[in-house]
């Protein structure tokens, strides 16, 4: 300790001694200051996701549609069905489809804001058999009426609230819906025994809200779970019979929802600097 004490001292009275000398000797670098990078949300993305939806349809009126058209049709000189019969379905069924889009989260800020369109697809049906009690002396008329859903697309505009890597998010737009319809069965009092077949294809627009929680587990990739509402309010669908040669319009009042998990590959993204 002595030792190095003196050797300490003597370094110091050299260095005074004779400070241009001092000035020459080589001086090490800093190492260079490590830079974390801070995550962002601004980028665009492209997915996919599957899940479970269910709906609600009441049809207006698919009692009235078989016994009114085929009572006319058959003469049988009876007055209108009355009171109406609504009926309702709730189709269920797995969903599956993609989405695309674009997040912009301001700087220095947690606030994100963006927009996604997106189309899911599935096969969420439900059916039933409905009673056609036109004529009290012929009991056991039926119709066998189905609903099904197979489209849905929609855009919307999301903001959402991040911590780091995480993004909690509520979204709403415009959405569209493509349903099928059928009426089936056979009426006995016409002909004594007069098959039905109306089918009809509804295509219509309404609107969707949503939320959910989107996770960047690493580097260009997140994963996000997702509920949506979509609501299609009432829409005349026209129900025909191509063998009859009958048509008629029923109203449908629906409404879907969903409940999905994603995988998104973000592009062009921002989130280790600038676009």
């Amino acid at each position: 300790m002595k030792n190095f004490l003196v050797a300490g001292a003597a370094a110091s009275l050299l260095i005074t001694a004779d400070p241009v000398r001092a000035a020459d000797w080589p001086v090490r670098p800093l190492p260079p200051a490590v830079v974390i990078p801070v995550f962002t949300w601004s980028s665009c993305y492209l997915g996919a996701s599957v899940g479970y939806g269910w709906a609600r349809k009441d049809i207006t009126d698919p009692v009235e549609l078989v016994q009114d058209l085929l009572n006319g049709a058959g003469g049988l000189g009876l007055p209108p069905t009355s009171p109406l019969t609504p009926l309702g379905l709730n189709p269920k069924g797995f969903v599956a489809g993609g989405q695309f889009g674009c997040d912009y989260q301001f700087a220095g800020s947690s606030w994100v804001v963006g927009f996604e369109g997106a189309a899911i697809g599935g096969n969420l049906k439900n059916d039933t058999v409905v009673g056609l009690p036109l004529d009290p002396d012929v009991p056991g008329n039926a119709a066998f009426v189905s609903a099904r859903m197979d489209f849905i697309p929609s855009g919307t505009v999301r903001v959402g609230y991040a911590w780091d890597r995480v993004l909690l998010y509520a979204k709403g737009g415009g959405a569209g819906a493509s349903d099928k319809y059928q009426v089936l069965g056979v009426f006995t009092p016409i002909s004594n025994a007069t098959p039905f077949n109306f089918q009809g294809l509804d295509l219509r627009m309404g609107w969707t809200v949503g939320a959910g929680v989107e996770w960047a587990f690493w580097e260009d990739w997140s994963v996000k779970v997702e509920y949506d509402y979509y609501g299609f309010g009432h829409h005349s669908v026209l129900m025909s019979d191509s063998n009859l040669g009958l048509s008629a319009p029923v109203d449908v009042r629906q409404s879907v929802q969903t409940v999905r998990v994603g995988v998104n590959f973000h592009m062009w993204s921002t989130k280790w600097g600038q676009w």
